[in-house]
C-alpha cells in the first residue's frame, strides 16, 4: 500500500504549466511575429456597402440579380451584427464599423441616421461629440472615428455615400472628406477619389420603419411583398455601385444591422484581391461561413494596407474556397439563421424543463422512497428502478443537447420539432448505454458512462472546431456573438464537472484494490488532459475555466489520497490556476493571430485589462440579482457543502448509504462543489455555472444513491466491493480514506 504522502499531485501544477506553454509556444515560434503576418498589400481601395437589414432569405435570382451574381463569384458568409443591444440599429452598425468595437447610437430608437452638415464637398455628422462621449463611457469603451482617423493618418481620404455611411467613415471630428447623398449623385470621378468609400443603401430598413406602430405601440411587421420590393430596390442601387467601382477596388457588402426587434444573421460578401468564390471566416469565429461586424473594420484596414489599431477588436476576413453554386450558398447561409432562430425560441423552455423536471424528480423521489407501499419489496423495487432511470435521463439531457447537432435538424421543414426529436433520441441512446453494459450493476458504473460520454463529446468537439457548440441549446449562438469557438460558460461547467466525476469514478477500482498511487495518478492524468483541453487557445480557449479547474482537481486528488484540504493548500492551487492561465495568455500573445487570451495579456501590459475584469465582474454580480438573493445563494452553497461532507448530521441517509459503497463519491461531489463555487466567482455567467454543474452532478448522485439502496435491500455487491468504512469524519482515518476538508 502506498504512503499517504507519496502522490503525484505535488508537481501537477508544474506539469500543467510545462505542457501548456510547450504546446502554445511551439506554434508561436513557427508563425513568427504577429506584426509581420498581418500586413496586406499596400494601396488597395475599399468600397464598403452597408445594406441595413439585408438577410440571406431576401436574395432571389430574379428579384436581386446583382446580389445573386456576387454570391456566385465572391466570398460569402453569415454576418453576426450584435453590438451593445439585443437588436442592432443601422446607426449602431455604422458606428461599430467606425470604432472596430461594439458601439451604439445613444438615441436608441432605430430611427433614420441624422442628416449630415455639408461644407463644400465634405460633411460632418451632427452630435458627434456626444456620440463619442457616450461610447467611451460604455463597458466596451468604443472609439468612434477610429477607422476614419487611421485612414487620415495614412494620408488617405474618406468618402461617404448616404447619411448613415457618414457615421462609418467619419474621423474623430465626425468629418468625411467627400460626401454624396446617394449613389446616383456621386460626381464624375468621385468613386476613385478616396481609398475608403462607405455606401448606405437603406431601402430594406426604410421599408421596416415606414410600417408604423399599432394601437398598443408595437411595431407593425413589414409584409413579405414589401420586403421583397425593398430588397429589389437595394439591389438596383448596388448594381450602380458595382458598375462604378474603380479598377482593382475590393467590394465589401454587409447587411450591417437588424430590421425590427428580432435579431438575425445577415449578408456578408467580399469581392476583390484575395476574395474569390468561397465561404468567409475569420479568427474571431473560426467557423466556416460566419463572420462578425467588428471583423469588417479589420478587413477594410487590411485591404488598404493599414495597421489595425489595438482598439479595433475584429479579425480579418479569410476565404475558404468552395465550388457551391449561388443557390446552394444562399440556402446554406440562410440555414445558419434558421438554426439560430430555432435555438432562440426553444432555449428558455429547454432550461425550464431541465431544471424544473429535475426539481420535480427530487421531490417525487423523496416522497416515494419514504413511503411504505402495500405490496412491499416488489413495488419499492420498481420505484427505485424507475427513479434511477429517470435520474440518468436527466443527467443525459445536457450532452444530448449538443449531440443533437450531429443531425441536420435545421434543414427540416419544421426545425423546432426536429431539434426536440434529436435531443430526445440522444437522451434515449445515452441512457440505454448507461443501463445495458456490464457496468449496470456497479454503484457508479452508469454515472461513469454518462460523465465520460459528456467529457469526451465536449472535449473532442472543441478540439475539432466546436461544431456542436454553435447553435446548441446549452452552447452559444451567433445572434448573441459572445463566443464562436471553444468553451462557453455553460459548456465549460458541463465539461469540467464531467471530467471531475469521470476521474473520480474511474479511480474507484484501483482505490478499492489498495492502489492509492495508481488512483491518484489517474486523477492527475485526467486533470492535465482536461485543463489542457479547456485552456489551450486552439481548443477550449477558456480563461476563467483554468482558474476554477486547477483547485477543483487538486481537491479531488487530495481527498482520494486521504489528505486534508486546508485553506492554505486550496489557496496555493487557486494561485497556481491563475499563474497557469496568465502563462497561457503570455504564450498566446506571441502568436501571429492571438485569441482573446493573448489580447488580454496585451491589455494587461497596457493597463487596459482592468476594464475587462470590471465588466466581467459586474456581469457576475448582476447574475446574483439583488443582495438578499446573493445571501441566499451563498447560504445554499455552504449548506450543500456541509450536507455532502456530513450527510447523517443533515438526515441525508440515502447519500450516506452511497458513501458506504463508494470510496470516491464523496471526493467527487466535494470537488464538483469546489468547481461550482470557483467557477461562479471567476466567470461572468455567475450563478449559471453552479446551476449547470449541478444539473449533471445531482442526478448522477441520486442514481448512485438509489443504486446503493438497492444493494442494501437486495444483498450482494452487484459489481462493487463490500461496503467501505463509513465516510464520516470519525471513520475517515485509514490510508486512502477521504478525509474531511
Amino acid at each position: 500500500m502506498a504512503q499517504r504522502g507519496a502522490t503525484p499531485f505535488g508537481g501537477m501544477a508544474a506539469v500543467l504549466v510545462a505542457v501548456m506553454l510547450t504546446l502554445i509556444a511551439l506554434p508561436a515560434t513557427l508563425r513568427g511575429d504577429r506584426a509581420e503576418a498581418s500586413v496586406a498589400a499596400p494601396g488597395g481601395r475599399v468600397v464598403l456597402v452597408g445594406i441595413p437589414g439585408l438577410r440571406w432569405s431576401d436574395l432571389d435570382e430574379r428579384r436581386t440579380p446583382t446580389l445573386w451574381r456576387l454570391t456566385g463569384e465572391a466570398s460569402a458568409g453569415a454576418l453576426s451584427v450584435r453590438t451593445t443591444r439585443v437588436n442592432t440599429c443601422p446607426t449602431d452598425g455604422w458606428l461599430t464599423v467606425s470604432a472596430g468595437q461594439r458601439a451604439r447610437f445613444a438615441n436608441g430608437d432605430c430611427a433614420l441616421p441624422p442628416i449630415p452638415t455639408t461644407s463644400g464637398t465634405s460633411a460632418t455628422a451632427p452630435g458627434w461629440v456626444e456620440i463619442r462621449q457616450d461610447n467611451a463611457g460604455t463597458n466596451y469603451e468604443a472609439r468612434t472615428g477610429l477607422l476614419g482617423d487611421t485612414v487620415h493618418r495614412s494620408r488617405g481620404c474618406t468618402m461617404a455615400v448616404g447619411e448613415g455611411a457618414v457615421l462609418g467613415a467619419a474621423d474623430a471630428s465626425g468629418r468625411v472628406d467627400v460626401y454624396a447623398p446617394s449613389p446616383d449623385k456621386v460626381p464624375p470621378g468621385g468613386w476613385s477619389r478616396c481609398v475608403l468609400t462607405t455606401v448606405e443603401l437603406d431601402d430594406v430598413h426604410r421599408a421596416q420603419i415606414t410600417t408604423g406602430v399599432d394601437a398598443a405601440g408595437a411595431q407593425i411587421p413589414v409584409s413579405r411583398k414589401n420586403r421583397e420590393a425593398a430588397a429589389t430596390a437595394a439591389d438596383r442601387q448596388l448594381a450602380q455601385v458595382v458598375a462604378a467601382l474603380p479598377r482593382g477596388a475590393t467590394l465589401l457588402v454587409a447587411g450591417l444591422s437588424d430590421s425590427g426587434s428580432v435579431p438575425h444573421l445577415h449578408v456578408a460578401l467580399a469581392k476583390g484581391a484575395g476574395f474569390g468564390h468561397g465561404r468567409l471566416t475569420s479568427n474571431a469565429t473560426r467557423q466556416p461561413g460566419i463572420v462578425t461586424l467588428t471583423d469588417l473594420t479589420a478587413t477594410a484596414l487590411d485591404v488598404m494596407g493599414m495597421a489595425q489599431p489595438d482598439d479595433a477588436v475584429g479579425s480579418v476576413w479569410k476565404t475558404e474556397p468552395t465550388k457551391a453554386s449561388a443557390a446552394t450558398t444562399v440556402h446554406d447561409l440562410d440555414d445558419e439563421d434558421v438554426a439560430a432562430q430555432a435555438i432562440r425560441r426553444v432555449q428558455p423552455a429547454f432550461f425550464i424543463v431541465l431544471f424544473g423536471g429535475q426539481l420535480v424528480l427530487y421531490g417525487l423521489a423523496t416522497v416515494a422512497l419514504r413511503r411504505r407501499w402495500g405490496d412491499g419489496d416488489r413495488v419499492r423495487g420498481r420505484i427505485l428502478a424507475a427513479t434511477r432511470t429517470i435520474a440518468l435521463v436527466g443527467a443525459a439531457a445536457p450532452v444530448a443537447s449538443f449531440l443533437a447537432n450531429l443531425l441536420p435538424w435545421w434543414r427540416s421543414e419544421h426545425p423546432l420539432p426536429a431539434l426536440i426529436g434529436s435531443v430526445v433520441l440522444w437522451i434515449g441512446v445515452i441512457t440505454v448505454l448507461a443501463l445495458v453494459g456490464p457496468w449496470r450493476r456497479s454503484l457508479v458504473g452508469a454515472g461513469l458512462v454518462i460523465s465520460g460520454v459528456t467529457a469526451l463529446v465536449l472535449g473532442l468537439d472543441v478540439m475539432t472546431g466546436s461544431a456542436l457548440q454553435l447553435n446548441a441549446l446549452m452552447g452559444y449562438t451567433a445572434l448573441v456573438a459572445g463566443r464562436f469557438y471553444g468553451f462557453g460558460n455553460q459548456a465549460f461547467a458541463l465539461f469540467a464537472v464531467a471530467a471531475l466525476l469521470t476521474a473520480a469514478w474511474a479511480a474507484e477500482r484501483p482505490l478499492r484494490a489498495g492502489r492509492e498511487r495508481t488512483a491518484v495518478a489517474l486523477v492527475a492524468a485526467v486533470a492535465v488532459a482536461a485543463v489542457a483541453i479547456d485552456g489551450w487557445p486552439a481548443w477550449g480557449s477558456d480563461f476563467g475555466g483554468v482558474i476554477a479547474m486547477v483547485p477543483a482537481f487538486a481537491v479531488l486528488g487530495l481527498l482520494i489520497a486521504g489528505r486534508r484540504v486546508s485553506p492554505v493548500r486550496l489557496g496555493v492551487f487557486c494561485a497556481a490556476g491563475a499563474v497557469l492561465v496568465l502563462g497561457i495568455s503570455f504564450a498566446d500573445s506571441l502568436r501571429a493571430d492571438p485569441s482573446h487570451l493573448g489580447r488580454f495579456w496585451d491589455d494587461l501590459l497596457n493597463g487596459e485589462a482592468w476594464g475587462i475584469i470590471a465588466r466581467k465582474a459586474g456581469a457576475m454580480l448582476r447574475s446574483l440579482g439583488y443582495w438578499p438573493f446573493t445571501v441566499a445563494v451563498v447560504a445554499a452553497l455552504c449548506f450543500l457543502y456541509y450536507v455532502l461532507a456530513q450527510p447523517l448530521q443533515w438526515r441525508a441517509a440515502l447519500l450516506d448509504r452511497a458513501y458506504h459503497h463508494s470510496r470516491t463519491l464523496r471526493p467527487a461531489l466535494l470537488s464538483a462543489l469546489t468547481l461550482a463555487i470557483a467557477g461562479m466567482l471567476v466567470n461572468d455567467s455567475g450563478v449559471v455555472i453552479p446551476a449547470i454543474a449541478f444539473s449533471l452532478a445531482i442526478p448522477l448522485t441520486l442514481a448512485a444513491s438509489v443504486r446503493a439502496q438497492e444493494l442494501d435491500e437486495h444483498g450482494g455487491d452487484a459489481g462493487t466491493s463490500p461496503p467501505a468504512t463509513p465516510a464520516t469524519p470519525s471513520a475517515a482515518t485509514g490510508p486512502g480514506s477521504p478525509a474531511p476538508p
